[in-house]
């Protein structure tokens, strides 16, 4: 079973979702607990009914949902199957997904030698290079509850940021929120690469990057 591309998933027009670092992602606010431990419940089961399994995050006031094909590494069809599946069942509810807010963090190092310092990371976090992976520039928690570490080529020049925070988002939200760092006293460094990503600094130069699906593999 082959893995869909962002380009593929967005074409296949699937409202309330988004697609963030190889899953697809929504939201679906709840006027209380008991509502959204409803929700979960009746995804839980529909789940178990197609052996094909969710995370599920459940707060207060929502629901995260986080879909992807663990066999594989990425979004299938059957995910987007399961993601219209939720969807109805929280429009049975009164309820609706929304991508809104989401995000995705993930920390990348500026590293000459990655391979000498990932093994450092996988030993100090506990963590396990993936099967899934396509190469060794990266350290992922494996229960996917914490930030990937993702290592970029640099020089040795100093002074360098060595740690910079890669945000992914819904290519919707690049604009607000380039709008509102801008807004806060921080400046756009370029966009040169975008709509693959936006490189942003603080007022005291500290870099991130905003990050979406688009214009990638």
């Amino acid at each position: 079973m082959g893995t869909l591309t962002g380009a593929q998933i967005d074409d296949a027009g699937l409202d309330g979702w988004t697609y963030l670092l190889g899953a697809l992602h929504t939201r679906i606010r709840t006027p209380d607990f008991a509502a959204g431990l409803a929700l979960v419940a009746a995804v839980g089961a529909e789940a178990e009914r197609v052996d094909h399994h969710p995370d599920l995050d459940l707060r207060y006031t929502f629901v995260d949902v986080r879909l992807w094909s663990h066999d594989v590494g990425g979004v299938t069809g059957r995910d987007l199957r399961l993601a219209r599946t939720i969807s109805a069942l929280a429009a049975d509810a009164g309820l609706t997904p929304s991508p809104a807010g989401l995000a995705r963090l993930e920390l990348g190092l500026d590293s000459p030698e990655h391979a000498a310092v990932a093994p450092f990371w996988r030993a100090v976090l506990a963590w396990e290079r993936p099967a899934d992976a396509s190469s060794d520039d990266e350290v992922r928690d494996p229960a996917g509850a914490l930030p990937t570490i993702w290592f970029q080529a640099s020089g040795r020049d100093e002074p360098r940021q060595r740690w910079h925070p890669d945000v992914w988002v819904d290519p919707a939200e690049v604009a607000p929120r380039i709008e509102a760092a801008l807004a806060a006293g921080g400046t756009l460094v370029s966009d040169a690469e975008a709509p693959n990503f936006w490189v942003l600094a603080d007022p005291d130069g500290n870099r991130v990057c905003l990050c979406t699906w688009q214009g990638r593999g």
